[in-house]
């Protein structure tokens, strides 16, 4: 299986760095990995509506131009559906056996992803109703998706 994790902005922090490449080493027991980071628009603190929706959708842009079109895309969003790691872990094995092999997760900007995205995606997935920096969101699925595959395979790991 090809995972893919595709995110808006640049990781700066060195802690967040170490915790990914961790999992990457780890999950490439499982998966073929890529990381892909498109910029983030540059914005001011105080947008208005109309220029929120211009600025995710320039980063759109740039995410919808990494997807391939037999990518299977769960895009992370708030008002995703919510799961627990056994239901991720079974959807991501049933995607395999359905032929899909290529899964893209997506993790937008700090304004979220445009409708383009979410058009485009496949499912809708939510860690939780809080807002978290994508920073960090990036590790903690990664985590979650080595649990996955940790699970399927019927291994330990600490619940």
């Amino acid at each position: 299986m090809n995972i893919t994790f595709l995110t808006v902005g640049k990781l700066k922090e060195k802690y967040l760095k170490q915790g990914m490449e961790e999992y990457k080493k780890r999950l490439g027991a499982y998966a073929k990995i890529q990381e892909i980071e498109v910029p983030d628009e540059k914005a001011p603190e105080n947008l208005s509506e109309e220029d929120m929706r211009i600025v995710k959708k320039k980063e759109g842009e740039r995410i919808l131009a990494k997807l391939n079109a037999d990518a299977y895309v769960i895009a992370l969003a708030i008002e995703g559906q919510m799961k627990t790691s056994e239901q991720l872990a079974k959807g991501i094995e049933q995607l395999g056996i359905h032929g899909k092999s290529k899964v893209v997760f997506i993790i937008g900007g700090s304004l979220g992803l445009a409708d383009e995205v979410y058009d485009r995606a496949d499912e809708l997935l939510s860690f939780s109703k809080m807002t978290f920096p994508h920073q960090l969101m990036k590790l903690v699925l990664m985590e979650q998706v080595y649990r996955s595959f940790r699970i399927m395979r019927g291994e330990p790991y600490h619940k």
